[in-house]
């Protein structure tokens, strides 16, 4: 009987080691076997994410390319509609109608990360904290120095993304509650990406701009909006609203490697390691 015990226990421990070397292989296998060429295009605020993901995604997949490139969230949509890119990287859900935009039949929206906006000044700006009210009234060109917000007698200078960006759509609607941007000025500038914006406000002094939080550094200040301050635990717990969700646009489902890509960038091991140190912040985070 125990010679029977012992041979049943043996034969189960071969079959759990030669059942996990087997699923070990087959998702090896797996992995080895998916190839295929993705393009991605669109939103410059996710571009950080989308190069990281490509990165670890192409390690485990090698016979998978991949290109990325980003000239604004519009040209996502934009570029899937025409077919030129699997993917269309875009700040809003672009299968719906938003402020200037309409909604793009037929595409797919994949969430795949959530992304804190912040008001950002040049690190002269002796002011860290401003009202909706003065953001509407910075942005929209009523107020023109420093002085009259609680800083230096010095002209602002504004820095807007140009149309078509999704960071701007998202600061428009969630910051500004609405409020036009002004358009023109001595004092109004107009860049295409958030690393443009980066250098304009790091380089120009009396700058006030916009830009998603991963490209914040220690060169500019990320203004408290209301006396709250742009940070991952403050729209976790609701009381910063300048957030929105980055998606990934596909026409229809998506399928084979483009879908695994996607499956990857929202796997918890992405989600909650690469995708956290670049201060995106979890999609389960908002569940």
């Amino acid at each position: 009987m125990k010679w029977f015990k012992g041979a049943a226990l043996a034969t189960m421990a071969l079959t759990l080691v030669f059942g996990s070397f087997s699923a070990s292989n087959t998702a090896e296998a797996a992995s080895k076997k998916l190839s295929g060429k993705i393009v991605i295009n669109g939103s410059s605020a996710l571009l950080p994410l989308t190069l990281q993901a490509a990165n670890e995604f192409k390690k485990l997949n090698p016979k998978v390319k991949i290109s990325a490139s980003a000239a604004g969230s519009i040209t996502g949509p934009q570029s899937v509609r025409k077919g030129i890119a699997d993917i269309g990287a875009v700040d809003w859900d672009a299968t719906q109608d938003v402020p200037g935009f309409k909604k793009f039949d037929g595409q797919v929206a994949h969430k795949v990360a959530v992304t804190p906006f912040a008001a950002i000044v040049n690190k002269n700006v002796k002011v860290d904290d401003l009202t909706t009210k003065q953001l509407q009234d910075i942005f929209s060109g009523k107020v023109t120095n420093w002085k009259d917000v609680g800083g230096d007698n010095a002209d602002i200078v504004v820095v807007n993304r140009a149309f078509g960006s999704g960071t701007r759509v998202n600061f428009q609607m969630k910051a500004l509650m609405g409020t036009d941007f002004m358009t023109k000025g001595n004092n109004y500038k107009e860049v295409k990406s958030s690393g443009d914006m980066k250098t304009a406000v790091e380089t120009t002094p009396n700058a006030i701009g916009y830009i998603d939080l991963p490209y914040v550094t220690s060169k500019m200040t990320a203004l408290k909006i209301n006396g709250i301050a742009a940070t991952t635990e403050n729209v976790v717990n609701g009381k910063y609203k300048v957030w929105g969700y980055g998606y990934y646009m596909t026409k229809g489902p998506a399928t084979g490697a483009v879908k695994a890509f996607i499956e990857y960038v929202q796997s918890k091991e992405f989600q909650n390691g690469s995708l956290k140190k670049l201060k995106f912040i979890p999609l389960s985070a908002m569940k």
